[in-house]
Parts: structure tokens; C-alpha cells; sequence
């Protein structure tokens, strides 16, 4: 049983907030990344689109694709209309041998809007949520009837972000349906993390790495800030920087036998955190926690 350990090139490379990144390429965030230690990277939006310019770039970085976002309408869309809409991305990932697709619910979010706050966020009752639920997993096993698993990422501002929500989009869904098990978010989004772990443990597929800064998100719920405000203030960090424990989550992941990719995914305003030494106290923090949990490390 091992790990790998990627990142999100989010840090160098903010898709939301390009100016707060504009000092920065992905040329430079894929090789500083490797040179850390990394052995995969999640898509950027600034990353080459078409599959052979994309497989290029992470081949003179050294770095596998190790997932990446998928923005999803299926709120909106019909079944035939999302897998339109998705089909090319999933046949990229598949061609890279990424080990699954990022899917989180972006119709009605409110995550990309500065102006307003994350608590305005939209919400589905019981019964939309078990519909959304049976919907997606119609989606899900389309994705993995092309050799693409999802896994679902619970995200701020969307109608998946507090733990309950989360519950009821699992207990909703059939198995087709994995869980990007974010920290960060979720405690964010005031839910236990350890709790939300152990109980959907059989169905994480992946894994972020996510640390929050306490007296920031507070501050941010205490203003009913955006979700980009609380980026720029510094809300999210890397692991061994706020408050979570990831020796708790890693040795949590090991006991429950988890195999796939833990991934560093920590967007700041990089004039107060400088990419390559947060990225690389992440790293560290990670490769320690694994050791001591006995979480063997494929280097790739």
C-alpha cells in the first residue's frame, strides 16, 4: 500500500484570481513543484487544452496528471447534455492516465463571485439533494463506463459544502460516485473533518490536502465575506501551516487502507505566502505524516 503526492499548480497559477498570480507561470510552478519532490499535478486552466500540448508540458516537467476540476452543470443540464459537455475532457484524462476527474457543481455557485458572500451560497433540500444524488450517479457511471472514475469535490459556495450536505449527496448516490475528500473546505464549511472521514471512508477516491488559518475564516464569516475575499485574506494555507492535524487524517487514510493520491491544494495571494516555500513546507509536512503513519510513498 502507498500514496503519491501531488499538487494543485493553484498556488503559482490561481485560476479565479489570474492577477494575484500574474508574477508567475506554469512553466515555472510545474518545475519548482518537481524540484520539491511532487510527483503529479492537477490541471490548470492555463495548461495547454488540447491532450498532446497538455501531455508535453507535464512530460518536460516530470509529472504525472494526477486529477484535475471539472465545472459541472448538471443541475441544469439533461444527462445527454452534461456528457456532451464533459466527453472531452474525460477522453483527455483517460488518454493521460489521470486516475479520476474532479466533478464539483458549478451552476449555481457562488465561489467565482467576489461581490458576494459565501454564505449566500445556494442550498437543496432533502428530497432535490437524493434527486441531484441519483442524477449524478447516472453521470458517474457514464464517466467510469470510459475508464474515469469521479470524484466529487464538497467545495465552498456550492450546494455541497457543509458536512451534512456531503452526507446527504453519499448517502444519496451509489458507489459510482467517489468524494475529492477535501480538509480545508470542510472545516471551512464548520464540519468535522475525522467524523466525515471515517464515515465516507470507503468512498474517497481522492484526497486534498487543505489547511485553514482559524481567526481568518472567522473573521471572514464574522464580515459575511466572498469566497475569493477569504482566498486573498488568506482563509486557506498549506498543510502544517493552520490548524488541522493530518497526522490524525493520515493515519486515518492508512487504517482504512487508502492507496491513491494525496494532493496539496492551497490558493494565497503569493506576496504573503511565496509558492515555492509554502509548497515545500506542505510537502514536508505530508512526507512526515505518511512515514509516521506507515504510509509507504511511491516516487513516481
Amino acid at each position: 500500500m502507498s500514496v503519491k503526492i501531488g499538487i494543485s499548480p493553484i498556488a503559482w497559477q490561481n485560476d479565479d484570481l489570474p492577477e494575484l498570480t500574474a508574477a508567475y507561470t506554469m512553466e515555472q510552478a510545474l518545475a519548482e513543484a518537481r524540484e520539491i519532490g511532487y510527483v503529479g499535478v492537477e490541471r490548470g486552466q492555463r495548461m495547454p487544452p488540447d491532450t498532446e500540448g497538455l501531455r508535453g508540458m507535464l512530460r518536460t516537467g516530470g509529472l504525472a496528471l494526477c486529477g484535475g476540476w471539472c465545472s459541472g452543470n448538471l443541475l441544469v443540464n439533461d444527462l445527454a447534455t452534461e456528457i456532451a459537455a464533459v466527453e472531452g475532457q474525460v477522453a483527455q484524462f483517460v488518454a493521460l492516465g489521470a486516475p479520476c476527474i474532479v466533478y464539483a457543481e458549478c451552476s449555481n455557485t457562488v465561489q467565482g463571485q467576489i461581490g458576494t458572500p459565501v454564505s449566500a451560497r445556494p442550498k437543496l433540500d432533502r428530497d432535490a439533494m437524493a434527486g441531484y444524488a441519483r442524477k449524478l450517479t447516472d453521470l458517474a457511471r457514464w464517466m467510469a463506463d470510459q475508464g474515469m472514475p469521479m470524484a466529487y469535490h464538497h467545495h465552498m459556495g456550492s450546494i455541497v459544502e457543509a458536512e451534512e450536505d456531503v452526507d446527504r449527496l453519499m448517502q444519496g448516490s451509489g458507489p459510482e460516485v467517489g468524494l475529492c475528500f477535501d480538509t480545508g473546505h470542510l472545516l471551512f464549511g464548520g464540519g468535522d473533518v475525522m467524523a466525515t472521514l471515517r464515515r465516507w471512508g470507503e468512498r474517497v477516491r481522492h484526497v486534498h490536502y487543505k489547511d485553514i488559518r482559524p481567526g481568518v475564516v472567522a473573521d471572514v464569516r464574522r464580515r459575511d465575506l466572498s469566497f475569493l475575499n477569504a482566498v486573498i485574506a488568506g482563509a486557506f494555507t498549506v498543510p502544517g501551516d493552520g490548524c488541522i492535524d493530518f497526522q490524525e487524517v493520515t493515519d486515518e487514510l492508512a487504517r482504512m487502507g487508502y492507496a491513491g493520491w494525496i494532493v496539496v491544494e492551497a490558493e494565497q495571494d503569493p506576496a504573503k505566502a511565496p509558492p515555492y516555500d509554502y509548497s515545500k513546507k506542505g510537502y514536508e509536512t505530508i512526507l512526515a505524516c505518511c512515514r509516521a503513519a506507515g504510509l509507504a510513498i511511491d516516487a513516481g
